[in-house]
């Protein structure tokens, strides 16, 4: 099967447990203010190539994947290119490779179901917690993450979630209050990661000729994260 992907980084360490190689699919349906991969959006862009051969990059980096490690498939929005996945998440537990999720949630259909079959982790984005925010920022509604997790829980597979901080949005008590009851109850939860804003992507913008929504607000210090981790913690 043929699918269109953006990238592959050999030895990732922040997309998942362990080291792992991490392929970045082509074609995303939402407009995140703070996307930091805008050259993915285009569902036509990228290279197209085949399941088989994306897997014989990664089966070499096989021994590397310790503590955990294995293959990230992230984007773009990989549930566009659900069944492609699929069949390399399938290529991937057939050689003894751990498999990773990285969504944002915003698609449910039969090929989506079909590949967390072969789904050992997700890495779940909840990017805001209101439905005004999510349509005004992300461009989908806070529903649909929700319920990609409530699915998740339903097949007993584990779930990181991440939030990215941006400080005048989502950087203060409530949004982390919120983050905590949305998620309450939900033993599939491994782990909720609070991630900093950053502008290091704002030359792929200005590259592309589009603007960067988020330009406006700061990067968010180190100090923010430690002290919203702290209050999600308690």
């Amino acid at each position: 099967m043929k699918g269109r992907i953006h990238s592959i980084q050999s030895l990732g360490t922040v997309d998942g447990p362990g080291v792992r190689g991490v392929v970045f699919m082509q074609g995303c349906p939402l407009r995140c203010g703070y996307c930091h991969n805008p050259d993915t959006w285009d569902r036509e862009g990228g290279e197209e190539t085949t399941a088989e051969a994306v897997f014989e990059k990664i089966r070499r980096l096989k021994p590397y994947f310790k503590n955990g490690g294995g293959l990230t498939v992230s984007g773009g929005e990989p549930l566009l290119q659900a069944a492609f996945v699929r069949e390399l998440f399938t290529l991937c537990h057939e050689a003894g490779i751990h498999t990773c999720l990285d969504t944002s949630g915003c698609i449910w259909n039969e090929e989506a179901a079909t590949l967390l079959k072969v789904t050992d982790l997700v890495l779940l984005d909840i990017k805001m917690t209101n439905d005004t925010d999510y349509r005004a920022h992300i461009g989908c509604s806070l529903e649909k993450p929700l319920a990609f997790l409530d699915r998740l829980g339903e097949r007993g597979i584990p779930a990181w979630i991440r939030q990215v901080i941006v400080p005048g949005v989502n950087d203060d008590e409530e949004n982390i209050l919120q983050l905590k009851a949305l998620l309450a109850g939900r033993d599939n939860v491994q782990r909720v990661q609070l991630l900093p804003f950053k502008k290091i992507c704002a030359s792929k913008y200005e590259n592309l000729g589009i603007p960067f929504p988020f330009d406006r607000y700061p990067h968010c210090p180190p100090d923010t994260i430690e002290r919203l981790t702290a209050l999600l913690e308690a």
